[in-house]
């Protein structure tokens, strides 16, 4: 086969797989434990650390201990979470909060919006507190 066409070849084929790669690194899913995220407007990331609640609890989630009893509270649903309700301001300034990964062996991925940093607070407590 020509140089060139061998070359022209083998560019093709890492640009096809590049969508491949960046979209499965986009949304990293730990083995163990989960990844909790939180990003801003236009999903400008502003900070995310892990969690595991299995021993040893920790993670780098400065509140770990609390996080974990609320999501064992919620039994892993993060659309349980007992919150910490308390008044926000009703400013728009969007947050997205994400967890993946695993939780008691069970695979999770969550993903909700929230109008504001205090909305999400009140709503998931100490598991977005980092």
């Amino acid at each position: 086969m020509h140089p060139i066409r061998t070359t022209a070849l083998a560019a093709l084929a890492l640009l096809a797989l590049a969508p491949a790669t960046a979209a499965a690194d986009a949304h990293p899913t730990p083995k163990h434990g989960l990844l909790l995220t939180v990003s801003g407007a236009e999903n400008t990331w502003i900070r995310g650390v892990g969690l595991h609640c299995s021993a040893p609890v920790g993670g780098g989630h400065p509140t770990a201990r609390a996080a974990c009893d609320a999501l064992t509270w919620a039994r892993g649903s993060f659309d349980a979470l007992p919150g910490d309700p308390h008044p926000c301001t009703k400013q728009y300034d969007p947050v997205t909060a994400t967890a993946d990964g695993t939780w008691r062996g069970r695979t999770v991925h969550w993903k909700k919006t929230f109008g504001n940093a205090c909305e999400l607070d009140a709503a998931t407590g100490p598991v977005f507190r980092f």
